[in-house]
């Protein structure tokens, strides 16, 4: 299975008086880099997500959010003075330290964690939750991946075809192409220099149209293209690999097109060339 490195899931789970929430969002990055937005009060159990998320993807910049949303009527309308008193009296000693520190504007206290009434969960059963969450969004981000990759095969696999009949169109016109340029050039090289040795010239045109003929660069760009394909079918983390190939495949496209004996071959180079950035651009997001 190809996936994708853009991706987005998400999971809750309702408990009592509110609900746990859990999203993960995928995009590309070189290396597996994940980043998380956890209040402080549960900030160990991201080891746990770090750990699943590891062991699960293995390329991409993710972002995991997990939150508690308390259930309607629960919050937003009453103050917790439990938790208003605790912030007073903390407000006081920092202030009897340092007299010039600001007092706290309304808008800060409203803020502050739980001061709302918000119910959250002990540490251990939020680190169980979580636990059952991300395993639960992962599976949602892998699939949305696959389907992402499968999206993006196909698009290779398109253009994979079209540089092969490119390549097809292109070689049964190289014997005619060569014949018709050691025309061209013997018949110049006669203008230039009357008394040349019609022997050593046929030999020197000769060797020049071997320099020139692109017949290798075909077959490897072929070779390259059934590479291409075999990867695609074999799945799995396929991006680096094709990435490679993309760079193998530039190359014999850059040769073709210096070794152009025609307009027509130039202009095949350069939609090859097309071809291949467009796949390197798909490519990009593969895992």
């Amino acid at each position: 299975m190809i996936q994708s490195m853009t991706g987005y899931a998400t999971a809750k789970k309702d408990i009592g008086a509110g609900s746990v929430h859990l999203e993960l969002r995928a995009v590309n990055s070189r290396f597996l880099d994940l980043g998380f937005r956890i209040v402080e009060e549960w900030r160990s159990v991201e080891p746990v997500l770090r750990e699943q998320l590891t062991a699960k993807l293995g390329r991409g910049k993710v972002d995991c959010r997990l939150q508690w949303v308390a259930a309607a009527g629960r919050s937003g309308s009453t103050v917790d003075p439990t938790v208003l008193a605790q912030l007073i009296a903390l407000q006081s000693q920092v202030r009897a330290e340092l007299p010039a520190a600001p007092a706290l504007t309304v808008g800060e206290i409203l803020r502050w964690p739980g001061i709302m009434g918000d119910l959250t969960l002990p540490i251990d059963q939020m680190a169980t939750t979580a636990a059952e969450l991300i395993a639960e969004a992962i599976g949602e981000l892998i699939a949305c991946r696959a389907r992402e990759g499968a999206r993006l095969a196909g698009e290779i696999r398109a253009r994979v075809s079209a540089m092969r009949q490119l390549i097809a169109e292109i070689a049964p016109t190289l014997p005619a192409w060569l014949q018709d340029f050691e025309t061209r050039l013997a018949d110049r090289l006669r203008a230039a220099v009357a008394d040349l040795d019609t022997e050593r010239m046929r030999q020197e045109v000769g060797l020049f149209a071997a320099r020139i003929d692109v017949a290798e660069e075909l077959a490897r760009l072929d070779t390259h293209l059934s590479e291409v394909e075999r990867v695609l079918d074999a799945g799995g983390h396929v991006g680096k690999r094709l990435d490679f190939l993309m760079q193998e495949l530039n190359r014999e496209a850059n040769t073709l097109a210096s070794k152009s004996m025609s307009s027509a071959l130039t202009r095949a180079a350069v939609d090859l060339k097309l071809l291949i950035e467009q796949m390197r651009e798909q490519i990009q997001n593969l895992e």
